[in-house]
């Protein structure tokens, strides 16, 4: 290497390293706050989209998010802790039905369709009692 050349090595790896250390603080601070957060019932959901419909039932509800080209589904239980049946489903007009089922503790899903101009309807069930919507989102 050339006397210039290891200068500039020296120097990009500075950089980075730099850079790394900056970004592990930032992560670490990330997680801290967002630790704090996470717990709360405001976390935030694991559907990408802004919420649109809640469908409450006697057990449960369906949560319905949109984003621009997406259409997502959850269904959540009232009272999270033991296993039991709980399925969620939704549908995009003139599609076929997504869905999620099995012996879960909190949620069911998150299912979703592309659904960019289209309708959608949902459904979901938690030990044994339920919900359905239309079709919505339209």
């Amino acid at each position: 290497m050339t006397r210039g050349t290891e200068g500039h090595a020296r120097g990009a790896r500075r950089g980075l390293r730099r850079h790394a250390v900056v970004l592990a603080l930032a992560t670490a601070l990330a997680l801290v706050v967002g630790g704090a957060v996470a717990g709360s019932a405001d976390a935030a959901s694991v559907c990408a989209g802004r919420p649109k419909k809640t469908v409450k039932f006697a057990t449960g509800e369906l949560r319905v998010y949109k984003s621009r080209a997406y259409a997502c589904v959850t269904a959540v239980a009232a009272k999270p802790g033991k296993r039991r049946p709980m399925s969620v489903t939704i549908q995009p007009r003139g599609g076929l039905p997504v869905t999620d089922s099995g012996r879960f503790t909190q949620l069911a899903g998150p299912v979703t369709v592309h659904a960019l101009n289209r309708c959608v309807r949902v459904s979901g069930k938690v030990d044994g009692k339920g919900a359905r919507t239309g079709w919505i989102l339209c």
